[in-house]
C-alpha cells in the first residue's frame, strides 16, 4: 500500500488544506482532503500525514505501507534525521508517532505526488474562496 500525502497553504500562513490518497497495486482505493483554515504550509503537510495515519488505524492493513511525502522537512523530521524546533509541529509529530502503525516515510519530488497535490488544490479552490468571501 502506498499513501501519497500533501498539504498546502496559499500565503504561508494563509488558507490551508491537507490531503492523502491511498493506492494499492497502482489503483486509488481511498482519498480524503480537509480544509484547515489559516495555517502554515508545514502544519498542512504534517496534518496530511496525521489524517492518513488516523485512516490507517481503522484498517487492518497488511504488508508494507509507504507514505510518500513531497515535504523533505516532514520526511526528515518524522524519520528522526532532523530536529523539530516548532512546538506546534512537535505536537503533530508526536501524535503521528503515537498512532503510527508500521509505516515507512519516503520523500519524493512534487511531480511524483500529483494525486495528493491535486486534491489539496481542489480543497483550497473550494473552501479558500468561501472563507475569503465573508
Amino acid at each position: 500500500m502506498i499513501i501519497y500525502c500533501d498539504g498546502g497553504s496559499r500565503g504561508n500562513p494563509g488558507p490551508a488544506a491537507s490531503a492523502f490518497v491511498v493506492t494499492e497495486e497502482k489503483k486509488v482505493i481511498y482519498k480524503e482532503s480537509k480544509y484547515l483554515g489559516v495555517e502554515t504550509n508545514n502544519v498542512a503537510e504534517y496534518t496530511a500525514v496525521l489524517l492518513a495515519i488516523e485512516w490507517l488505524s481503522d484498517k487492518k492493513a497488511k504488508g508494507e505501507i509507504i507514505i510518500n511525502l513531497d515535504s523533505q522537512l516532514v520526511e526528515r523530521q518524522l524519520n528522526g534525521f532532523w530536529k523539530i524546533k516548532s512546538p506546534k509541529l512537535k505536537l503533530l509529530a508526536d501524535e503521528i508517532k503515537s498512532k503510527a502503525v508500521k509505516v515507512k516515510f519516503v520523500w519524493n519530488y512534487r511531480t511524483k505526488n500529483i494525486l495528493a497535490d491535486d486534491l489539496v488544490n481542489e480543497e483550497l479552490d473550494l473552501n479558500g474562496k468561501i472563507e475569503n468571501n465573508f
